[in-house]
């Protein structure tokens, strides 16, 4: 092997990025399916209390739960929040966004139609992300294969919405 391809190679060599990278698909796995269940549980919540009230209620107990984790375990610096980009602090305004159309798409669809939709939603605007460096985010190029994992990506929705008979 020639020193560039080995000197490309390297990081795929480290065991240390291979262990990142594999934790990376394992919170991904459970983020997902963390993200599936809430927002069956989120809708079955709101059929008996309502959507807003149910969202309410959702960030309530997030934010309690993630304020106790934050004083036994955090090791950040609150004190920093006014250093972070102006744009870092609108995370907090899109949960309730978040919380709110998962659950309308899931009543109004089924969960695996909503679901799907949801996830194609999220690809297309991370490779918009990717692609232009919004946010702060390294800039990616968006090849080819990556507009056909797209495509594929709407085909399988399509398919899960297919009704047979």
């Amino acid at each position: 092997m020639n020193k560039r391809i080995i000197a490309q190679h390297s990081a795929i060599l480290s065991p240390m990025w291979r262990w990142s990278v594999m934790l990376g698909f394992l919170y991904a796995l459970i983020a997902g399916a963390a993200m599936s269940l809430q927002g069956v549980m989120n809708t079955r919540l709101g059929d008996k209390v309502g959507v807003l009230e149910t969202n309410a209620f959702v960030q309530l107990v997030g934010f309690v739960l993630a304020a106790a984790i934050a004083v036994i375990w955090g090791k950040g610096d609150i004190r920093q929040l006014t250093q972070a980009p102006w744009y870092s602090w609108l995370g907090g305004v899109l949960a309730p966004v978040i919380t709110v159309t998962v659950m309308l798409a899931i009543a109004g669809l089924s969960p695996t139609v909503a679901i799907s939709t949801i996830l194609l939603s999220q690809l297309l605007v991370a490779a918009l992300i990717d692609a232009f460096g919004w946010l702060g985010s390294e800039k990616l190029p968006f090849t080819w294969t990556k507009i056909l994992g797209v495509a594929l990506m709407a085909g399988g929705v399509l398919l899960m919405k297919w009704k047979t008979a």
